[in-house]
C-alpha cells in the first residue's frame, strides 16, 4: 500500500515539498515547483490504504489520534497550505475520481433520513441535555458560530459581536432593533 500512496502524492504536489517520513522511518520527498514545504511522519501502517481511499478524512483523523506528525519545523497550517494549492491535483487523480463516483452513486442510501428516523436522531441530539454542550459552548449555550472582531476576544465577547451584528441585520422600517442588552 505503501506503493500506492506514494505514486498518489507524486501526482498530488504540483506546488510545494511534502517529505514524507514512512512508518519504517524511510524518507520520501514530493516536490513541484516552488512553494510551501511539509516534513510529516506516519507511524501507522494502517494509514497508507486509509489515506489512499479518503485522505481528506484520514488525514484529519490520523492527526487528531497522532499517528500523522509534523516535524523539522513543519505546522497544520503549513501543511494545510500545500494542500490547498494542490487540492485540484488529488481531484484529478484515477483513484480518487473513481472513489468519487462511487460516493456520491452511494450518498442516498448514506445519507437517507426517513421521517422516522429524523425524529430519533434530533431527539437524540437535543435531548442530551445541558451539562454535554456546557461543556463547548458559551454561557448563553449559543450553537452557531461565534464573530472574533480581533485575534484577543474570548468566546463571550465573540458571541456578543455576533448578536449586535444580528440585530443590526434586522433593521425594519421602524429603525434597528434596540431593546435587547448583549452585555
Amino acid at each position: 500500500m505503501l506503493l500506492l500512496l506514494t505514486h498518489m502524492l507524486k501526482a498530488f504536489v504540483r506546488i510545494g515539498t511534502l517529505t514524507l517520513i514512512d512508518a519504517d522511518g524511510r524518507r520520501h520527498v514530493f516536490a513541484g515547483a516552488p512553494g510551501p514545504a511539509v516534513t510529516m511522519r506516519l507511524t501507522d501502517r494502517a494509514l497508507y490504504r486509509k489515506l489512499v481511499l479518503n485522505p481528506e478524512l484520514h488525514t484529519g483523523e490520523a492527526y487528531m489520534d497522532g499517528s500523522l506528525r509534523f516535524e523539522e519545523g513543519s505546522r497544520l497550517r503549513d501543511f494545510l497550505e500545500l494542500f490547498s494549492v494542490n487540492r485540484l491535483s488529488l481531484g484529478s487523480y484515477p483513484l480518487q475520481r473513481a472513489m468519487r463516483r462511487i460516493g456520491r452513486a452511494f450518498k442516498r442510501f448514506q445519507q437517507a433520513n426517513p421521517v422516522g428516523k429524523a425524529r430519533r436522531n434530533v431527539a437524540h441530539h437535543y435531548d442530551l441535555g445541558n451539562d454535554l454542550y456546557r461543556l463547548f459552548l458559551d454561557e448563553g449555550l449559543q450553537y452557531s458560530c461565534a464573530y472574533f472582531l480581533h485575534d484577543n476576544e474570548t468566546l463571550e465577547q465573540a458571541q456578543r459581536n455576533k448578536l449586535r451584528l444580528l440585530a443590526a441585520k434586522l433593521k425594519t422600517d421602524t429603525g434597528p432593533v434596540s431593546k435587547i442588552d448583549f452585555d
